[in-house]
């Protein structure tokens, strides 16, 4: 059974009531809460900083597990309606209404008549990793605590057994997805793990505090030290380590990633992490130069050497002596300049332009391109033996669209480092802001993403947040932003809401129905190259509607022309 046709069977929706007029928000029989995840974000590292690792797991399962016992309540009392695992899955279904995650049961090993149960979940959209990521980044331990004291309570009291689930696969710790198991609990052993369930008690623990707490800020001074390299997710990991794995070598380094994901920035973080660090970091766009001025550019030039030269100047290998030279867009060398460039890294000397004289350089070589070199290579475009040279060492740096789970890290360090510029203080970004943001396919990468949020950080009010409207000059991307209120206290679509704030404006002093219907079918007619089947595509109706509708108010048209507006407009009411 699908998750809609589930909900509707089971009718989760109508259960869910608001009542304004006296602030509260009802599941079935229980009152509810609409908090912003932010800010429960922040209380749950408040918890985390002030209790210690181990005692705020802890109490997030418990508080989970509580919650899920009042939804195994609420679902219970449903049984007859389904079968008992459809009542069942009505669990994961409430959690995914109540916006913490969509969960999805992978295995369910169930015997109805002992109470037994041994089952699995994948866990996607969870806010509590998302949170977790955000103000912890990579660590040790799954993050997921709450919903996995959720998923124990519910599946506890819908059995009458204690059933424990654990997290076995956690993004916050790189995994590819979280993965709960849930099993009776005598059969997890005794590994310490019940204890968990049980309540603490706070004295004789503060040795035991002050250790996680220790190790805690040790893992957030260690995301401190990438520096401008922002990320957490498994793509962004994966190229770091390498990184930071070749940073105090020699080792010529090759960055390979689509335009915009940051390859410069990277290859700043190599030099800056490196024992070159105080040398110079020259960097040349080998794509941005002519030909004739790349080799002037890279290994400098004699005075004389072309109608010009008025003197002699040193070119980027020589001023990167004892540095790092980034050779950006490498792929877009000419051959010519492919051929002293290997000649340069094989013997380490540079001969100028016109001149005789080789000069000795220390340099290391970080280059990066966009460009498929093995194709380049069969193509007759790029020599083999400087692919060679140059990819000892290739990382690739993931794009934006790979590594979504960084978008609210990169916007948040963005925003610090812009909106100083701008003299303003913003509240970060709304959350459907934010929701648009991760759903969008990125073509152009983090620097898109830049660009993005300096036009937010611009348009929106000081002291504000930025929103949705802040951020996209060509309008809102298309994206799931979930269900809203609609005006008469129950659940709606976004996209309802949307079309009838539109309908509210439309509907002012001076409204005329047959004009803007009017105006309507012409521009899907004119979007459509007056093609109308594609027109009526466009509108939801047919294509013989489509005609018989541009007839009629071409007829109305003319009879407006003969008798006057409003004449025409009343007829037409």
């Amino acid at each position: 059974m699908t998750r809609s046709k589930l909900i509707e069977q089971f009718d989760l929706r109508s259960r869910l009531r608001f009542d304004l007029d006296r602030a509260h928000i009802w599941l079935d029989e229980s009152r509810m809460l609409l908090l912003h995840t932010k800010a429960f974000g922040a209380l749950r590292r408040e918890l985390f900083d002030t209790l210690g690792a181990h005692r705020a797991q802890g109490l997030l399962l418990r508080m989970g597990f509580a919650a899920g016992r009042q939804d195994a309540d609420l679902a219970r009392k449903l049984t007859g309606a389904g079968t008992p695992y459809e009542v069942f899955r009505i669990g994961p279904e409430l959690h995914a209404v109540e916006g913490v995650v969509k969960a999805k049961i992978t295995r369910a090993d169930i015997d109805w008549d002992t109470g037994s149960f041994d089952g699995e979940v994948e866990l996607e959209s969870s806010w509590e990793a998302e949170s977790h990521a955000q103000f912890f980044g990579k660590g040790e331990e799954p993050a997921c605590w709450s919903v996995v004291g959720y998923a124990s309570g519910y599946t506890t009291q819908f059995f009458k057994r204690l059933i424990v689930f654990r997290e076995v696969s956690c993004v916050c710790r790189g995994d590819d997805k979280c993965v709960i198991v849930g099993k009776p609990a005598e059969a997890w052993g005794d590994d310490g793990y019940l204890d968990y369930f049980r309540p603490d008690n706070v004295e004789g623990q503060l040795k035991e505090m002050e250790e996680e707490l220790a190790q805690l800020r040790g893992r957030l001074n260690e995301q401190c030290g990438r520096g401008k390299l922002v990320g957490n997710s498994p793509g962004f990991r994966a190229a770091f380590d390498l990184l930071s794995k070749a940073a105090n070598s020699p080792i010529s380094v090759l960055l390979l990633g689509e335009t915009g994901a940051g390859k410069e920035v990277f290859a700043h973080w190599l030099h800056e992490n490196s024992n070159r660090a105080q040398k110079p970091f020259v960097p040349i766009n080998c794509a941005a130069l002519p030909n004739e001025l790349i080799e002037s550019e890279l290994f400098g030039v004699q005075k004389g050497a072309y109608t010009g030269a008025q003197q002699s100047r040193a070119g980027r290998f020589e001023r990167a002596d004892g540095g790092t030279l980034f050779l950006d867009e490498v792929g877009d060398l000419s051959l010519s300049a492919q051929v002293k460039l290997l000649r340069v890294l094989q013997t380490g000397e540079v001969e100028r332009l016109g001149g005789s004289e080789t000069r000795k350089v220390d340099v290391r070589v970080v280059a990066a391109t966009n460009v498929d070199l093995h194709r380049a290579i069969e193509a007759g475009r790029f020599r083999a033996d400087l692919y060679y040279r140059l990819a000892t060492y290739p990382v690739v740096i993931p794009p934006l669209r790979e590594r979504r789970s960084d978008i609210p890290l990169l916007v948040a360090a963005l925003i610090d480092k812009i909106a100083p510029g701008y003299h303003k203080q913003l509240r970060g970004v709304s959350d459907r802001a934010m929701q648009a943001l991760v759903a969008y396919d990125w073509p152009g990468n983090v620097r898109e993403l830049q660009n993005l949020v300096e036009r937010g950080i611009l348009l929106a009010p000081a002291g504000g947040q930025i929103e949705i409207e802040h951020l996209f000059a060509r309008g809102t991307p298309a994206f799931s932003p979930g269900a809203v209120i609609d005006r008469r206290g129950g659940l709606g679509n976004m996209e309802d809401a949307t079309r009838e704030r539109l309908c509210d404006t439309l509907l002012g002093e001076g409204f005329n129905l047959h004009l803007h219907e009017q105006r309507l079918l012409e521009l899907a007619v004119r979007r459509s190259s007056g093609n109308l089947t594609h027109a009526a595509n466009l509108l939801g109706i047919t294509r013989r509607q489509l005609a018989y509708r541009l007839k009629q108010n071409a007829e109305m048209t003319m009879h407006a022309d003969r008798e006057g507006p409003l004449s025409a407009v009343q007829e037409h009411r």
